[in-house]
């Protein structure tokens, strides 16, 4: 009794209705009006599985899941057991049916991932021979068809005949007697073929009168000469039923065969349409899938955003408020709560919530809350809630309150299981802690959740006030949650005497006089009736004399709570502006991460591009040489041939792999009689005087003497002159170096040489070495290590480059090359 109290407190049956409108066949609108609750854990995860394979699959089809053609065929099985003849309607509706429910096997078999409904359509018989039976014997208009027999196509050709015949002699009459007719109409009484005839010129046509018009002017005749013919008419009329029927029978005598597979098919199709509508509803709630936890295993209650699904459809569907959504996070160690705060705040709503949202995962339906859903799975919710007064029964408020209370710790009861009845070998989940100076006694929680609503009023104060603290106690010891609201201030004490105890409360707004429906953890709620009073116009001595009679204590107490209000308000704050910086830096990451990724995929790419680029000139050189090879083979060569393939070999060879310039040796200084190479004037002249000390020299050519640099010769061999050292004179003062320039890099000292070859890199490099004021950085990349080695061999030799070095790592490491200007 108290289960279906409970229902009809929560107002499940609305819930259910609201479900019903997501079903797509009467049966699934039926079955989701009386919502079966399971009894075990088992069922509701069969349930919410087939819950979440329903939502992925009609996330997959385009068009959803379609139960096109499936009715409700339940009593026409039932008749068809019985021996009764199915109507051409009923058998139409269990053809049509059963090509619903093919196709509805035929998409779930075709999709991946789907177990529990692959498995649910398995053993679905669909009885295509029946089917085309049906459609054979039975017209979209549910008569029964020519082709159904033989003797009914015969018996219906005679039919026409003698129908045919009959008009024929009645258009006959209606020319002859045209004066005596009242229009020229053949029509029909009781299965008849008559014709309008003037009531005064009845004898001008004899017969039978069928019927009569209400001014009894005209009278409906049945001429003599087509009585024979109508009676034969009959008589075939009645052979035509009879083979319908006939056809009928046989017809359900093969549905009553199958009649055990139908059923199964029907039960089938309803489970699935269930399904789909708890996954309908589900998405239309915004709802997630619940995990059933384990409180013993000290897994907590986690329902973040949890939001009333009837105040949701009525905010949708009936312009309602904005539902305000509740945190329910419970600690496993906790196994009453207790919620106060001032009227309208919100406490039953959040009572009803919670019942609702464990009943919804029992029944295999998504909780309307943020993930992660987690719930254990209540094997009793049982409710107090609401005024039991009943002036018929005689009821207090108090009174039916009690009587509610006892049917629910009845119901505790018959699920508790004691120490000593259960198995030995089992551990109990959790032993529960004895109230303060009683002797713990061992038992198994039963796995209910109790939700009790203004627990102790309607009574005494303190007398009410000592009974919700003993009930509360109670119920810690023999049920695994109890969430029970209140206005006794004492209850709030209870969390500091005994940690299965916590409290809430619902937050106020003082400053609108208007609740906010938010629910806060770990703090009391204070009485704001005072205020609320002032506030609203009492007069202030009034207030301020009932200020005096609660006491200096309480209004301290309440000065407390409301200092703990405000310090969890900055808390909140600041928790959100951490949770916003943390969401910038997240932010920050996955775009630098993004530009990183893009760096390296550049990099990538252009270190492939330049590896193809190497492989393709490689294989154009080659190919040249094998022509140069293939014209040499070629007949006799000849030393002029030769010469022409070695100088094709040299152009190749310069063009594909260019000699990087040998660094000149530095050593040689020229004495007199030495032969020495004056570049510039392009001479081999004989040294007649050695350097002196500004580092020139005399030499002769031919008949010509001349000075020249010492930097300007060089030997036969290639070898160029020490320069000469000139002794510097001693300085009276040093003069400091100026300042130095800070190195920063820009992009007038930088140049990417990437992709290009040595030959080309040497000339743009030596440009902008020329143009340099400071250091100089030198993109080459990684690569194969050609273009750093040329880079840096042309470096070395060059006369303006000081030194040069790797880049820091930031500005590129060892793909990059600062080479400092003198």
């Amino acid at each position: 009794m108290i289960q279906s109290e409970t229902l009809e407190l929560l107002e499940w049956h609305r819930l259910c209705q609201h479900l019903a409108t997501f079903a797509a066949t009467k049966l699934g609108a039926t079955a989701a009006r009386h919502l079966k609750i399971p009894d075990s854990q088992t069922q509701s995860e069969l349930l919410l599985e087939q819950t979440k394979e329903i939502y992925q699959l009609e996330s997959r089809l385009t068009t959803g899941l379609s139960f096109e053609g499936i009715q409700d065929i339940g009593d026409s099985l039932e008749r068809a057991e019985r021996s009764g003849v199915l109507a051409g309607e009923e058998l139409l509706a269990i053809a049509t049916t059963l090509a619903g429910a093919r196709n509805l096997r035929r998409v779930i078999d075709n999709q991946e991932d789907l177990p529990i409904l692959t498995d649910l359509v398995a053993d679905l018989r669909t009885y295509p021979e029946l089917e085309q039976e049906i459609h054979r014997c039975i017209d979209e208009r549910a008569q029964v068809t020519d082709r159904a027999s033989q003797k009914l196509g015969e018996i219906r050709t005679d039919l026409r005949r003698v129908r045919s015949q009959i008009t024929q002699k009645l258009q006959n009459i209606l020319q002859a007697k045209s004066g005596a007719v009242q229009e020229q109409l053949i029509t029909q009484r009781s299965d008849r073929f008559v014709i309008p005839v003037k009531a005064p010129q009845k004898d001008a046509i004899p017969g039978i009168v069928h019927d009569t018009s209400t001014s009894g002017a005209t009278l409906y005749v049945e001429p003599n000469s087509v009585v024979p013919l109508g009676n034969q008419l009959r008589q075939i009329i009645r052979r035509e039923q009879a083979e319908e029927e006939t056809i009928r029978r046989i017809l359900t005598e093969q549905v009553a065969a199958v009649k055990p597979d139908l059923e199964r098919l029907l039960a089938i199709a309803t489970t699935l349409d269930l399904a789909t509508a708890r996954s309908r509803y589900s998405f239309w709630l915004g709802a997630n899938p619940p995990r059933f936890i384990q409180r013993e295993e000290r897994e907590m209650i986690t329902l973040r955003n949890l939001r009333h699904p009837l105040l949701v459809w009525q905010q949708q569907h009936e312009q309602g408020q904005p539902v305000v959504p509740v945190d329910l996070l419970i600690s496993p160690q906790i196994r009453v709560v207790t919620i106060t705060g001032p009227n309208t705040g919100g406490k039953t709503v959040t009572l009803k919530t919670l019942g609702l949202a464990a009943l919804m995962a029992k029944v295999g339906l998504f909780v309307p809350a943020r993930e992660p859903v987690e719930i254990p799975w209540f094997d009793k919710v049982l409710a107090d809630i609401g005024d039991e007064q009943s002036l018929q029964q005689s009821l207090s408020t108090f009174s039916g309150h009690i009587r509610r209370i006892s049917r629910i710790l009845e119901a505790l009861g018959n699920g508790e299981v004691e120490g000593d009845e259960r198995d030995s070998n089992a551990p109990c989940p959790m032993t529960a802690v004895a109230p303060l100076g009683e002797t713990p006694r061992p038992h198994c929680l039963p796995n209910s959740l109790v939700l009790l609503d203004e627990v102790g009023a309607g009574t005494d104060p303190v007398e009410g006030s000592a009974l919700a603290i003993a009930l509360l106690q109670y119920l810690a010891n023999h049920a695994q949650l109890t969430i029970a609201t209140t206005h006794f201030g004492e209850l709030k004490a209870l969390k500091y005497e005994d940690d299965r105890f916590e409290n809430a409360s619902v937050e106020f707004d003082e400053s609108t006089l208007s609740p906010t429906y938010r629910l806060l953890w770990g703090i009391p709620g204070r009485s704001n009736a005072l205020t609320i009073a002032l506030r609203l116009g009492l007069k202030p001595e009034v207030v301020q004399q009932a200020k005096t009679q609660v006491g200096e204590a309480t209004d301290e107490v309440n000065q407390v709570i409301a200092g703990l209000e405000a310090q969890r308000r900055r808390q909140e704050t600041k928790a959100a502006e951490a949770q916003s910086l943390l969401q910038q830096a997240e932010r920050l990451y996955k775009e630098v991460s993004a530009k990183a990724a893009s760096l390296e995929e550049r990099e990538s790419s252009l270190r492939a591009s330049q590896e193809i680029a190497v492989q393709q000139a490689i294989a154009q050189a080659k190919g040249e040489i094998a022509q140069v090879i293939r014209r040499l083979q070629k007949g006799t060569p000849t030393a002029q041939e030769a010469q022409q393939a070695t100088n094709a070999l040299n152009q190749i060879g310069q063009q594909y792999q260019p000699v990087t310039p040998a660094k000149p040796k530095i050593g040689f200084m020229p004495k007199v009689g030495d032969r020495i190479r004056v570049p510039k004037l392009g001479q081999i002249a004989e040294v007649i005087a050695a350097p002196d000390e500004d580092g020139e020299l005399s030499v002769r050519f031919g008949l010509m003497k001349m000075n020249v640099k010492l930097q300007d010769v060089e030997s036969l061999d290639g070898q160029k002159p020490e320069p000469v050292v000139k002794a510097k004179p001693a300085l009276a003062a040093v003069t400091p170096p100026p300042p130095a320039v800070p190195e920063i890099r820009t992009s007038k000292n930088t140049i990417d040489l990437r992709g290009k070859r040595v030959a080309d890199a040497e000339y743009i490099l030596d440009k902008a070495i020329s143009e340099a004021t400071g250091p100089l950085w030198i993109i080459h990349g990684y690569g194969t290590g050609k273009l750093r080695q040329g880079v840096h061999a042309f470096l070395q030799q060059h006369p303006r480059v000081n030194n040069y070095e790797p880049a820091e790592q930031a500005d590129g490491g060892s793909g990059v090359t600062v080479a400092y200007i003198k």
